[in-house]
């Protein structure tokens, strides 16, 4: 059956975001519990009226609480590197490799005195979780990935497949090669390029290898990454007994349609959630 491409396109989804796709506050409160020790000796400067003194003896009696001030400024390191007219410095918080003045100096010109003297803020546990709630939301990207990978997953083992047995999560073009004695070369550029496909599926005739993404938003890379899709569908046509399978959604892909659409002109098995639902992968032997 000939399908229609702005049909198909029409049935793109602009989100799957679940729940936890927002903020993993799991997360968030494990790495906060790590630190609130720390940051609750860091609160008696809150207000203080000698600052720089009291910052002195908190690092002189605590050290460990070095540790927390990455995250005072949103940076997930343990060394922040900075330079100026004064000079150019390389920080480490876990263990110091200045001066107490010259982490003064730090605190001074990052503005972290003021916040805290100041009562900017009130307590820096409190303050912490919220930029690393900050920081995490920075996770979401991967997230997103995982969402459709697992999306698609769950109508793998809804057709009947079984990991480990005849679905596989995540393999290399030479694990493919070497559990079934099949020659990829065709796509690993002689074996020069190693790919990882997001799912291998093994039927009787068949090695169906799989990719999964989902674009919410649109931009110059999704041209690129068409072209490559339609580029990988035609060297793996050249290989029998091997099928290309690309699920894919978002309406992200609505400013790379034209490239989309030249992919999906060569590759019959491009899918998006709609399909999955409508059971495409009930019954492989009937995509070919």
């Amino acid at each position: 059956m000939v399908r229609d491409f702005q049909k198909w396109l029409s049935t793109f989804r602009p989100c799957i975001a679940d729940y936890g796709y927002y903020a993993d506050f799991d997360k968030i409160t494990k790495n906060i519990g790590n630190l609130k020790v720390e940051l609750n000796i860091l609160n008696s400067l809150v207000g203080s009226k000698n600052i720089e003194k009291d910052f002195e003896n908190i690092i002189k009696k605590y050290p460990e609480t070095l540790k927390c001030i990455p995250l005072l400024l949103a940076v997930r390191a343990n060394e922040i590197y900075t330079i100026d007219k004064d000079g150019e410095y390389s920080f480490s918080f876990t263990k110091m490799n200045y001066s107490i003045e010259e982490y003064k100096m730090f605190m001074r010109k990052t503005k972290l005195f003021d916040l805290l003297q100041n009562h900017i803020v009130n307590n820096l546990v409190d303050y912490a979780t919220g930029v690393e709630t900050g920081l995490d939301s920075n996770a979401r990207k991967n997230r997103g990935g995982h969402l459709m990978e697992n999306l698609v997953e769950s109508y793998i083992q809804k057709a009947g497949f079984i990991k480990g047995q005849n679905y596989f999560k995540e393999m290399h073009i030479h694990e493919i090669e070497q559990k079934w004695n099949i020659n990829l070369s065709a796509i690993s550029n002689q074996g020069k390029m190693e790919k990882r496909f997001d799912f291998v599926i093994k039927t009787d005739k068949q090695i169906y290898v799989i990719e999964t993404n989902f674009y919410a938003s649109g931009g110059s890379k999704l041209n690129e990454t068409a072209r490559s899709y339609k580029t990988l569908a035609q060297e793996v046509a050249t290989i029998d007994g091997v099928t290309f399978i690309l699920f894919t959604d978002g309406s992200g892909w609505n400013s790379a349609r034209n490239n989309l659409e030249e992919t999906f002109d060569v590759l019959d098995t491009v899918y998006n959630i709609q399909d999955l639902e409508d059971g495409i992968l009930n019954n492989l032997g009937q995509i070919l």
